[in-house]
């Protein structure tokens, strides 16, 4: 977005009382601005959600300011502590362990409680793993949902998921490795093939995008024996070159009752595995399909 206001290339200690919300590498450690080193090593407290993994990150860059945990474990007990000494006069800059602090990370109450004190909040603006997936991806950009990790409970989640047939908006979904390829089965399901892009390990070592529909993205992760990082999935809106799942689903029933290679019991596991649906929905629909077929006689 172009700037309407001149730049500000000030320097200098941290305000007293004041929250700073520091944006820190995704991956690469040279991912860090000037501007958030600088506020890193001369503000009085670092509020970090791992202080381990921050303390390497500053150590990288020769910053020892003191350090005290935040994450989702304690930060309704830290949050209190924290405003305390805000109020108090202390500048504290509040970090990740990666990427932008309240976006799917621990912040919000803190930054909720601080502006609702009369805290002054400054963001110092740095990576964020959902705009940098999105700046790459090559699906649409004019208009986005951001909706982070989906709820791990099945109900709640398939619920969200098939909200989203009607959104034209490109998605953004955070999910780890472990449950990623369950997560494109149960969209591909719900919502189509649709394009999509899968970005992996980003900024690091073996960085990753692969791209394409939801089935050719599910196939490539179903040979891995093992993926690792944490994954960022870009889902392109509906599109009229995508099947429907019915449709798609009766028409992979169809081919391989055409085969014969399987049992129709052995069909509908396949295809249930394949899909996310429930064995006895795809035998059910197989049966039916397979009893249409059948020539009739006068």
């Amino acid at each position: 977005m172009p700037s309407t206001c001149s730049t500000d290339s000030r320097t200098g200690p941290p305000s007293p009382g004041t929250l700073y919300v520091v944006g820190t590498p995704i991956g690469h450690l040279e991912d860090i601005t000037l501007r958030a080193l600088s506020v890193l090593g001369a503000v009085d407290l670092i509020a970090a959600e791992d202080t381990r993994k921050t303390g390497l990150m500053l150590a990288r860059h020769g910053i020892a300011t003191q350090r005290v945990s935040y994450h989702e474990h304690n930060e309704t007990r830290r949050t209190p502590e924290l405003l305390q000494r805000l109020q108090a006069g202390a500048s504290i800059a509040l970090v990740s362990n990666a990427g932008t602090p309240g976006i799917s990370d621990p912040g919000y109450r803190l930054v909720s409680a601080a502006a609702g004190a009369g805290v002054r909040v400054v963001p110092i603006p740095g990576p964020s793993a959902a705009a940098a997936a999105l700046s790459a991806a090559g699906l649409p950009t004019d208009a986005f949902v951001f909706l982070g990790f989906l709820p791990k409970k099945s109900g709640k989640r398939l619920a969200q998921i098939k909200a989203l047939a009607s959104e034209g908006r490109t998605v953004i979904l955070y999910e780890s490795p472990q449950r990623i390829r369950p997560l494109i089965a149960e969209l591909r399901a719900a919502l189509g093939d649709r394009r999509a892009v899968l970005a992996r390990e980003m900024t690091k070592l073996y960085e990753e995008f692969l791209r394409g529909r939801l089935s050719t993205i599910h196939e490539a992760l179903a040979g891995r024996s093992e993926i690792k990082g944490e994954c960022t999935l870009i889902l392109a809106g509906p599109d009229e070159a995508a099947p429907r799942p019915q449709e798609e689903l009766q028409e992979e029933i169809r081919r391989a009752l055409a085969a014969g290679t399987e049992s129709l019991s052995e069909l509908a596991r396949d295809l249930a595995r394949r899909h996310g649906l429930p064995k006895q929905a795809v035998y059910a629909e197989a049966m039916k399909i397979k009893t249409e077929r059948k020539p009739t006689t006068d």
